[in-house]
């Protein structure tokens, strides 16, 4: 299962590297930064560094200030035919709307799940809504195969079924204490504790570093980080 997350540190390094920013003034059209920074991890300046990066994303298909799937899948994989049941994942976590966009707003509060002071509560719910696919309030078997054997393809590693089979039931065997067939989100709480690999991927370190990676902008903000 620990291969399942390794595809967020490529998803977002990625989205970091898809852009050349070009030097701005205080960014335009972002309403009041100081709000999303009280209701998220990031600092001002982050949320200044994380809408230039939005704003490259969001205009790379259709420029309507709003980031679709096709959009998130070229900041992925640098191409819109690939299928992904893991991006498709992401995106629809992201998507608090439900309306098949992305907003700067859920956009930044989807990242802020991953940022290095992002509460580890956080982090356990995303990964966990993550395999559960369904929405159903808990993951079954299947899902844990399908979101394993969908990772492992974009990967590229290939594993035999019962090799996959076999890993899924140890997991089974640990996780699933109240032995229904199904892991709930205090059994998934419970598994990540014991074994904090699980999340190692759910912190990206340099979402901390983003106003360094991209300065420009930064310089001119009109708010003060206090």
């Amino acid at each position: 299962m620990v291969q399942c997350l390794d595809g967020f540190q490529h998803f977002f390094a990625s989205l970091l590297r898809c852009c050349d920013l070009e030097l701005y003034n205080s960014p335009p059209g972002l309403e009041d930064p100081e709000r999303l920074a009280r209701e998220t991890v990031f600092s001002v300046s982050e949320i200044e560094a994380l809408y230039e990066l939005f704003k490259k994303i969001s205009s790379a298909v259709v420029d309507d200030g709003l980031i679709n799937k096709e959009e998130f899948q070229l900041a992925l994989f640098r191409t819109n035919r690939r299928e992904s049941l893991f991006a498709d994942r992401v995106f629809d976590l992201f998507d608090t709307k439900h309306n098949g966009v992305l907003g700067f707003e859920e956009f930044a509060r989807g990242l802020s799940v991953f940022h290095p002071n992002a509460p580890i509560d956080q982090k356990i719910d995303f990964s966990f809504k993550l395999y559960d696919l369904k929405q159903q309030g808990f993951i079954e078997r299947e899902q844990v195969k399908q979101m394993v054997v969908a990772t492992l393809a974009e990967t590229g590693m290939n594993l035999a079924d019962n090799v996959i089979e076999e890993i899924i039931t140890k997991t089974f065997a640990e996780t699933d204490t109240k032995q229904d067939g199904k892991i709930d989100k205090e059994e998934w709480r419970n598994l990540v504790l014991r074994h904090p690999s699980l999340l190692k991927n759910m912190t990206l370190q340099y979402l901390q570093e983003i106003t360094i990676t991209f300065p420009s902008f930064v310089f001119h903000s009109q708010v003060d980080d206090t």
